[in-house]
């Protein structure tokens, strides 16, 4: 099934595989919490046994330098979609409220950018991270 929208993570290449997966999972929770409607119906196995929802549609993994993860932040505020972000500074903060202050501290530009998460049409997420490659 080809989807019309697309969900993109771009994840700087240079972090450690746990590092990866933790930013990966904050990221798409971004997504879902902004988009709704991309999540599915609950799951349920042959037992009965209940599990959460999940994304209707796959979502695409990407490693990119930090130059690369700059400009796909750029490209994807100037087209406006929806962004999840995740900085460095998030490593050393424990809770959510020191995050956003950590976040709300540092201007746009000097942002120390390790993963974001966009969503939007295929064609426009595609241009936006242009240059990153799958995570392997």
């Amino acid at each position: 099934m080809r989807f019309e929208t697309k969900i993109a993570v771009v994840i700087r290449d240079d972090l450690a595989g746990w590092q990866r997966l933790n930013v990966c999972a904050f990221l798409v929770s971004g997504v879902a919490s902004a988009v709704p409607e991309l999540i599915g119906e609950p799951y349920e196995d042959a037992d009965g046994t209940k599990y959460l929802a999940m994304f209707r549609q796959p979502v695409v993994v990407f490693e990119a330098p930090a130059s690369v993860l700059t400009a796909a932040h750029a490209r994807a505020l100037t087209r406006g979609l929806p962004m999840s972000i995740f900085t460095a500074d998030l490593f050393t903060t424990g809770n959510d409220e020191d995050n956003r202050a950590a976040v709300r501290a540092v201007p746009r530009d000097s942002l120390d950018l390790v993963g974001i998460a966009v969503h939007g049409p295929r064609n426009a997420v595609d241009k936006i991270v242009k240059g990153a490659r799958m995570h392997p």
